[in-house]
């Protein structure tokens, strides 16, 4: 492949906007310089599960809609082909055609009769995804075609790596000091570029409580956090929550992301937890129950919250409090520790 052509590619894979139109520029680019006659790409779910199909060249809905089914996942086990390793070949595994069902019910009916796939790996050892090259003539692909690929292979790596886009997305928060991705199901992984904290173990409430509020269908959630006690003002921290495109969310689930606590507008730590149950709707006596107080004490804590809101309403202090960050969710109210 010639210089300018991997300068394309890494143009492409630095481009912002979705994974799936950078997969297909790269995959179109890459068909410029390799004469192959169709390709798929896809994006590796969390544990091995199977393949996301993101960008493919000359496939029919059909052939696409296969290759992102679980036997397809399970014969790119069976040839190794999901390890890390130089891209390889049909004719480079102890396999015929016929032994794998993805090609005997769909590559050789649609006219394919070599491969070259490589697993796609990013520098840390993170399987981010996989492609492959897919030729009518059943002659294994040269040694050339194989070198171009190899070259390619780190530039497509990073321009499918959602955890890398989610980490430069970190940016649009000022501030950020710690972050991690949230996976399907309970899984957590660092954010490129962020430290790693321990409020955001996987089974953390605060990581509970930035599902739910993914949960709830919102694109993006801001809240604050204890860190320290109760009852501590600096104990607080900002965390926000941003929902990954619906396209990946066999992938991914979201990103959060811990950043210093805003102003508090001169509210006490037990005003903003009366002030996190106002925003959940309760009425005085609910909250007196929950804190276990009198319902007069709760009276004079929403008297005072109304007064640092400017707000003449309850509900306009909870519309306020939302916009400026002021949130504590009833998960928090206690510390970060970790579920049972």
């Amino acid at each position: 492949m010639k210089p300018r052509a991997g300068l394309q590619l890494a143009e492409i894979a630095a481009h912002p906007g979705p994974v799936h139109e950078r997969a297909q520029a790269m995959l179109d680019e890459l068909h410029d310089h390799i004469p192959f006659d169709g390709a798929w790409m896809a994006l590796a779910e969390p544990g091995g599960t199977g393949y996301t199909s993101i960008a493919s060249v000359h496939l029919d809905r059909a052939s696409v809609r296969y290759l992102s089914s679980p036997q397809m996942a399970r014969d790119i086990e069976a040839t190794g082909a999901n390890r890390e390793r130089p891209p390889t070949s049909l004719s480079d595994v102890p396999f015929s055609p016929s032994d794998l069902k993805t090609w005997a019910e769909c590559l050789l009916p649609a006219g394919f009769h070599e491969t070259l796939s490589t697993a796609l790996f990013e520098a840390g050892g993170r399987h981010v995804g996989f492609l492959t090259l897919l030729f009518q003539s059943a002659d294994p692909p040269s040694q050339t075609v194989r070198r171009q690929l190899a070259r390619s292979v780190p530039k497509l790596t990073s321009g499918i790596d959602v955890v890398r886009a989610l980490g430069a997305s970190a940016v649009l928060v000022g501030g950020a000091r710690a972050g991690a991705v949230l996976l399907p199901g309970r899984g957590v992984i660092g954010l490129p570029g962020l430290p790693d904290d321990e409020l955001l173990a996987p089974r953390s409430t605060l990581i509970t409580a930035a599902r739910d509020a993914l949960g709830d269908a919102v694109d993006h959630a801001s809240f604050l956090w204890h860190r320290g006690g109760r009852q501590s003002l600096d104990g607080f921290v900002r965390v926000t929550v941003l929902a990954c495109d619906h396209e990946l969310g066999a992938v991914a689930s979201g990103i959060v992301i811990l950043s210093a606590a805003p102003s508090l507008r001169g509210l006490t730590p037990r005003e903003l937890e009366v002030l996190g149950h106002i925003i959940e709707g309760c009425s005085n006596f609910e909250i007196a129950r929950a804190l276990v107080v009198a319902p007069r004490t709760v009276a004079a804590h929403v008297e005072h919250i109304l007064a640092k809101l400017d707000a003449p309403s309850r509900t306009l202090a909870a519309v306020r409090a939302e916009r400026a960050g002021l949130y504590v969710p009833l998960r928090g109210a206690g510390t970060g520790a970790v579920s049972r």
